[in-house]
Formats: structure tokens, sequence, C-alpha cells
């Protein structure tokens, strides 16, 4: 499914691919790059031709896939939402009915991203200025429903798939040119349907001559998209719930999104603040003709990792998901993805990192929280962060080498070279007079 507004594909279709306000900040390709014949991309050549808008700065961003680099907070997002699902759909056995894709490659072909999703040809969301294209027939997938089809036709009821996705966007607070979403369907038979509903011998998925209206698709009957509908909305509110506690406001407002119908937004209340969370839907009956699957009624939905994760944890800024400033991931190293964070913004000057590693004398009762009361008594809170990033035993002497990454950073100011270096030097020889290390 597809989400709403820049971060939302499904909110209206004019916005499949968010458009920029300047096509000339993604012109940074090099004449080199541009008179390749061939582009190469995860391991894989593509032929460049007129259509090829695809930056090296773009580029750069493939196979980053933050959503399964541990203990980052998308990744934690991805890890409930994949947890709520295989608890809320068991099967017999109690083994998960949902099939996670989040490892999918990110380059998708023309069918796939639009037709598959009957855009119409001649659509504007098409457009080079709103997508990444490789070249005429390949593009980076703005959105993960362009897997959706292919997934059907591979015989697949039920899965999510969760990945990185690509629209021309500026770069602010809260919009960036790669962000992530996970989409999900759920497709059902009619003895599916029905199993468990009374007096349910005459009620039917289809319906022939029907006529669409608000409250369904021409081909479906009224019971049968109502059933769909409690589904969906339970299912998604229990979701919500998850996530952000049993007592979060929502409510759902109606929608037209063109893959679904009928559609649905839900918002929670954030801050005093009505938020959409996420958009959904019954799916449109031709998707699933097309894939093979016409026998089945399905739902939809698409939701932004991001938007989840900056309400969750309060974080402010997009731009700080591709953050590889310890200072911020260090903050979400934590041993259950359940566990509640709240961010705690960290300083707008650049950090200093300076390795310190010693021998500690044989029998020493050395531990390194010793070493952590030194250099916060030495170095205080201009020390952001500790980590023990080598532990290292000599097989002949039996003595052991530590090694520890100082992460110094002011608050207030920069700090300057000889500053960090005084520091660091003190630590240093503190730590080797109080307890007889040898500095390496």
């Amino acid at each position: 499914m597809i989400l709403h507004s820049r971060c939302n594909m499904i909110k209206n279709v004019r916005r499949i691919c968010v458009r920029i306000s300047s096509i000339r900040g993604y012109s940074t390709a090099s004449k080199t790059d541009s008179q390749k014949l061939e582009l190469e991309f995860l391991g894989q050549k593509y032929p460049r031709d007129h259509y090829t808008n695809i930056t090296a700065k773009i580029a750069r961003y493939l196979g980053r896939n933050l959503h399964t680099v541990p203990n980052h907070p998308l990744s934690h997002v991805r890890q409930r939402i994949t947890d709520y699902f295989y608890k809320a759909f068991p099967n017999r056995l109690g083994n998960p009915v949902f099939s996670i894709h989040d490892n999918l490659r990110p380059i998708v072909t023309v069918e796939q991203n639009f037709d598959s999703l009957l855009v119409p040809k001649d659509h504007p969301s098409r457009s080079k200025s709103d997508c990444y294209y490789i070249n005429s027939n390949t593009l980076l997938r703005a959105h993960t429903t362009a897997h959706q089809s292919e997934l059907i036709s591979m015989g697949l009821n039920n899965f999510i798939v969760i990945g990185d996705v690509y629209r021309r966007d500026d770069v602010n607070a809260t919009h960036y040119p790669v962000f992530h979403q996970a989409d999900a369907v759920r497709l059902q038979t009619q003895d599916e349907l029905f199993q468990g509903v009374e007096n349910s011998v005459d009620l039917k998925i289809f319906e022939h001559r029907g006529s669409e209206d608000t409250n369904k698709q021409g081909c479906h009957t009224l019971e049968a998209t109502k059933i769909m509908e409690h589904e969906l909305k339970t299912v998604l509110t229990g979701l919500v719930q998850a996530l952000f506690g049993k007592d979060i406001k929502y409510r759902w407002v109606e929608e037209f999104f063109p893959f679904t119908h009928p559609s649905w937004e839900l918002e929670i209340k954030k801050n005093e603040q009505w938020i959409e969370i996420l958009g959904c839907g019954i799916m449109r009956q031709e998707i699933l003709q097309r894939s093979g699957a016409g026998d089945r009624i399905g739902w939809a939905f698409g939701i932004g990792l991001e938007r989840i994760a900056m309400s969750l944890y309060n974080i402010p800024d997009i731009r700080l998901f591709w953050s590889t400033d310890s200072g911020f991931l260090h903050q979400f190293q934590v041993g259950d993805h359940n566990t509640p964070i709240v961010y705690k913004p960290v300083s707008i000057y650049p950090q200093c990192t300076n390795d310190l590693s010693f021998w500690i004398p044989k029998g020493e009762n050395f531990s390194p929280n010793d070493f952590f009361d030194i250099a916060r008594e030495v170095g205080g809170d201009v020390i952001e962060q500790i980590l023990l990033v080598d532990e290292f035993t000599n097989p002949k002497t039996q003595q052991t080498s530590h090694c520890y990454r100082i992460i110094y950073r002011h608050m207030e100011r920069n700090l300057t070279k000889f500053e960090v270096n005084n520091l660091h030097g003190r630590i240093g020889r503190t730590v080797a007079e109080r307890f007889k290390v040898v500095i390496r």
C-alpha cells in the first residue's frame, strides 16, 4: 500500500512521486558519468538512455538498508511491526501466516512501479522530475507497493514488504529523497472470508452487474466488503496501540486512493495534533485479476517507518536517520526493540574521536568501569561517549590489552585539536598512574 502526502503515495496519485522544487538541485552527475553507456548498481549493469537521471549522490544510498541495521531506530520499528503481525495471524500450528520481505532489490521496472498498479501511461507521476530513472524502463522504486503484484503472482496471500524507496524531493526536517516503507497485503477466498459467520451459505464475495458506490467496488458484495473492512480496521487499530500504547487517541478518515476502494486513513493524536499515520483500503479487484488471484478479495495498507519512528521516539529531523554520529545511534542500542526510548538531542558541534590502548598488569583486577570513572573525572561533560572497542590477551605473556574509543564533544562550542589532545593525554597519564597500565 502507498503512503499519504510526501511520505504516502496513495493520498493523491499526483503525488505518487513527490515533485521537487528545483530539478537543478539534483543534476550532480559528472560529465564522465553522463558519457557512460552503462551504469552499475548493486552488482548489475544497466544501459543508460535519455531518461537516465539518477545521480551519484542518490546511488550511494543503495544498499544502506537502514531498516535492517541492528539497533537502528528504523530497524526497531520494522521488528515491532513484524512482531505484531506474527502474533496477530498465526496458523493452526502457531506459525506466522504473514511472510516478511525486507531485502528485495529497490531497482524495479516501470511495469512494477506503475503499470501493475493501474497508473495511466500519461500520468505526471511517471515524469523524470518525480522519480529516479536508471533508464526509460527501469527506476528506483518510488514505493514498496511496486512488489505487490509479483508477490501475489507467486501465490502469496499474506505478506509485508519493507524497504527503502526513492522520490525526488527537497531535503529538510521532514522530507528526504530516500525513506522507508512497510507495505502489507492480505487476501482471502470465499471460504476463508465467511468462516465462522452465521448463516453464511448464501454469502458471496462477488456480484454481477453491481455498481460502485462509496461503500464498495462494483464487483464486490456489500457483505464481503464490510467483513474485510472490519478486520482491516481492527488489525490496524491494534498495530497503532501496540506501537504507541493502548491510550493513544485515533480516528478513521475516509479517503480516495487510486489502488483501493473504499479507502481510509488512520490518524493519531500526538502533541495535540492529528497526524496521519497510514493509508489503507480494499484492493482494486483488477490488480488481483491481473496477478492471478481473481477469486480472492484483499486489503492492503502502507506505513512509513520514518514517520512512525519520529513520532515514537520524538526524533525532530528525518536526516538524523542517516547519521553515523554515535551520539545519535548509541541512544538506540538496546537489547529489546520494545524498550521505550526518548531521543535526546546531541550537540550541533562536531565530535572528536581518539583511541587509547594500554596493557593491564597481570593479576590486576581492572574493570572498564574503572576507566570510565577516570575519564569522566578528567574530561567531565566534554566526553560524550566511551566504547571498549577491543580486548586482547597475549597468549605468551597472558597480559590483557584494552582499547577504548573516547568521543569528545562540547555542548556549547567547537573543541580544538589541542584541547582534545591535552585531555586525552591527561586521561592516559591518570589511568597509568592509578592502575600501573602501560600505554601502547
